[in-house]
């Protein structure tokens, strides 16, 4: 077995080209949100299991080093006639004192990609369930899954006064069915909205696609989604649910799965966006499909990466598909946060009330990660919170830039509210 830490290389055969992508894995307590340093992460090929490749000790914010990983081709995640799987697979097995250890198999690596493995971690005696084993399967633009049933985009909803919502609202939480509709079986999960559109997303496309074909199919993705959560769809028909896990009812959601850092990224900029036409208050249902495989009126996945690959931008190919009266609104509100974003970026000679809560937020947050050094909560923004703000976007995955953007505020405000919390749902 090799050392802890130790990167295998190995020379390519003669006349063969190698590729890789690489990994980070992040692990943390489901009581409490605090990162577990010192667990154990195993990876080996799902293929063969018996034989590590990597064994990998987490920092004191519960994340691995970033570690390349071999993986096929770029070309074939770019070409839909291709039968090779474009992306190789990995098991990633966790082991931490105090924690039942999780297995996820079937992680999934591209080349030129950043993979990103989320570890929920239950301490001991608070389940009698023994490992946790996480099966990721195939991506749905290779396996064979149930075509969408068709829906209208436009959902009919009372006008007598029982509207749900007056406006569109971005949730703290989805809930969503592991299974159809009807599925009593299926299990309930509780996920952070950006964490649901961020798991889809990798679920449904390819990260290696154009970041404009990326952000058209999350416009899409997130409008699809909040349609159900503002017409309360699955509710008015009394389930107890927002949305499924099925991609005949709804879209690929796989609970513990890997997702990939440029898909990260790109919902952090734009997850309060969705989809409208003129006169309509609701976020449009946008159905989509892979084009290939599956048409229908909606769009085309792959259609959408091609129209990328030729220069056309994100509102360009939802046009193409929706028609000229589509356009990207933004909602009103965002729920779960202790403060909003203040409409202008913080950073070094800011100062006020909101470098006050961001100063404040990032000291809690440094009980539960303490490589974030703790600042002086002055209001007002000098180096030391620079510096703070430089690590943390760090260690969650954001442009290390020491400014406090969009992306950046929203993202220590989620983490915030998740380490206050004593635990989380789901």
């Amino acid at each position: 077995m090799p050392d802890t830490n130790t990167t295998i290389t190995q020379e390519p055969a003669a006349n063969t080209v190698s590729y890789a992508g690489s990994i980070k894995i992040s692990v943390v307590s489901s009581v409490g949100m605090i990162p577990i340093e010192n667990a154990t992460v195993t990876i080996s090929y799902t293929g063969d299991p018996e034989e590590p490749l990597f064994v990998l000790t987490t920092d004191s914010s519960g994340q691995t080093p970033v570690t390349e990983l071999p993986a096929p081709p770029l070309n074939l995640s770019l070409q839909p006639e291709n039968e090779q799987q474009p992306y190789s697979e990995f098991n990633i097995e966790v082991t931490a004192e105090g924690y039942e250890p999780v297995l996820v198999s079937g992680s999934e690596i591209f080349a030129d990609e950043l993979s990103l493995q989320p570890i929920r971690m239950n301490p001991l005696a608070t389940t009698e369930e023994g490992e946790k084993t996480i099966i990721i399967p195939a991506h749905t633009l290779f396996g064979d899954f149930p075509p969408k049933i068709p829906e209208d985009e436009i959902k009919p909803m009372p006008e007598s006064g029982e509207i749900v919502l007056s406006r569109v609202v971005i949730p703290e939480y989805v809930i969503v069915h592991d299974g159809v509709p009807n599925d009593p079986t299926a299990r309930n999960y509780w996920v952070r909205y950006k964490d649901y559109i961020k798991n889809v997303a990798s679920c449904e496309i390819y990260s290696t696609w154009p970041e404009n074909a990326i952000y058209a199919n999350l416009l899409v993705i997130m409008s699809f989604t909040l349609n159900r959560v503002y017409t309360e769809w699955y509710r008015n028909q009394g389930y107890d649910f927002t949305i499924t896990s099925s991609t005949a009812y709804d879209q690929k959601w796989v609970y513990g799965r890997n997702i990939f850092e440029n898909i990260d990224y790109l919902v952090d900029t734009i997850f309060a966006n969705y989809l409208s036409r003129p006169g309509v208050r609701q976020p449009i249902f946008t159905s989509y499909c892979d084009g290939r495989r599956v048409t229908c009126s909606g769009l085309s996945q792959w259609g959408s990466m091609y129209l990328a690959e030729q220069g056309y931008s994100a509102i360009e190919i939802i046009r193409y598909y929706y028609g000229n009266d589509m356009y990207i609104n933004t909602a009103d509100i965002i729920s779960g946060v202790p403060s909003s974003w203040p409409g202008y970026n913080l950073s070094q000679g800011s100062s006020g009330e909101k470098v006050r809560q961001l100063q404040t937020q990032l000291n809690r947050i440094a009980r539960n990660y303490p490589a974030v050094p703790t600042v002086t909560a002055d209001g007002i923004y000098g180096p030391a919170t620079a510096n703070a703000i430089r690590t943390f976007q760090g260690i969650f995955n954001l442009p290390q830039t020491g400014v406090t953007d969009y992306a950046t505020w929203y993202e220590v405000s989620d983490i915030y509210v998740g380490v206050s919390r004593i635990s989380e749902p789901g």
